[in-house]
């Protein structure tokens, strides 16, 4: 089985930003616990102020049922239900299969 990476966008409203950092920052721990990943970073471009910046999370698991188990798990399923009001726009989520790793 190959590994699944995933790429997540998130877009926080103007006034919601520190809301959807704290969020984010509150994911880490318990899904770097799970089981099958392997690797779950966020990050945050660079603009010029917290009300336009982007969070983006990079995150690997070890096959696709281990990303199947995450999109079960009670944080998840948490996270979602309160991050989705909070963005200006639907969160931009890219799964990849890898081609040529090594």
């Amino acid at each position: 089985m190959s590994k699944k990476i995933v790429i997540a966008s998130f877009y926080p409203k103007q006034d919601k930003y520190n809301n959807v950092r704290e969020i984010l920052l509150s994911m880490i721990n318990p899904t770097r616990s799970e089981e099958g990943n392997e690797l779950y970073d966020l990050y945050e471009e660079n603009n010029t102020n917290d009300e336009s910046k982007i969070f983006h999370l990079f995150e690997i698991y070890k096959d696709s049922k281990a990303l199947d188990f995450h999109r079960n798990t009670t944080h998840y399923k948490d996270y979602r239900s309160k991050i989705i009001e909070l963005l200006s726009k639907p969160i931009e989520v890219k799964v990849l299969n890898p081609i040529d790793n090594k």
